[in-house]
């Protein structure tokens, strides 16, 4: 055996050994993500149930739930956004009284550039949603702009302080029979990251590079010359 091959080889064989089983437990994050957002989407789609009188963010996050109340006239905030195929959006966020929980804050959902919203009806509602924590912010999202109630982020505890609610956030699944000039945004799945194919994928293609690369080594070191 040719002993100078030895410690390249145990490199190589070793190498491969840690991307693949780095590749094997991104293929265990993957069926677990999957299972995660399957059970997400169970819940996003269940039956609505009254609102909870101490709603989680932890626990209750994107529970369906039905209420009934009044808009708050003349208060809305608003928060650009995106939206695939179409570009720049705005979200619209308006607080609302529900008639036994108290003033909540609701997701109205989207317009295009600056269309201007209906009147909010004035007679009793009844919507039916998603609750939601966003987290969207981080230390570099701008302040809100509090004069013309523009939002750079859906921050419901500065929400919820800003226009006098429970910080809670109710996303429509759909609008009520009432027009109100938006287009539902309904909570799903789309902004949870899956990226644990494509991370398996990149660490068992650095296996096998590692493997050709390793092979390719030891084949030439024994074939050449002295």
């Amino acid at each position: 055996m040719n002993w100078r091959l030895l410690f390249p080889l145990v490199i190589g064989l070793g190498g491969i050994a840690l991307l693949v089983s780095l590749g094997t437990w991104q293929v265990q994050r993957l069926g677990w993500k999957e299972a995660l957002l399957a059970d997400i989407e169970t819940r996003i789609a269940a039956d609505p149930v009254p609102l909870p009188v101490q709603p989680d963010p932890d626990a209750d996050r994107y529970l369906p739930v039905r209420v009934e109340g009044r808009f708050v006239p003349d208060v809305q905030a608003k928060m650009l956004a995106s939206r695939r195929q179409i570009g720049a959006v705005h979200r619209h966020i308006v607080p609302f009284e529900t008639l036994t929980d108290g003033r909540i804050l609701v997701d109205i959902g989207w317009t295009e550039d600056d269309t201007a919203l209906a009147p909010l009806p004035t007679v009793p509602v009844m919507l039916t949603g998603n609750l939601d924590w966003p987290r969207e912010t981080d230390g570099f999202t701008p302040a809100p702009d509090l004069k013309d109630n523009f939002w750079f982020a859906r921050d419901v505890p500065a929400m919820a302080q800003a226009y006098d609610t429970r910080p809670i956030l109710l996303v429509l699944r759909a609008a009520p029979n009432t027009v109100l000039g938006t287009t539902p945004w309904p909570v799903d799945t789309a902004g949870i990251p899956n990226d644990h194919l494509q991370y398996a994928i990149t660490w068992f293609s650095l296996a096998a590079i590692w493997g050709a690369m390793t092979f390719l080594f030891v084949w030439r070191s024994r074939n050449k010359k002295d």
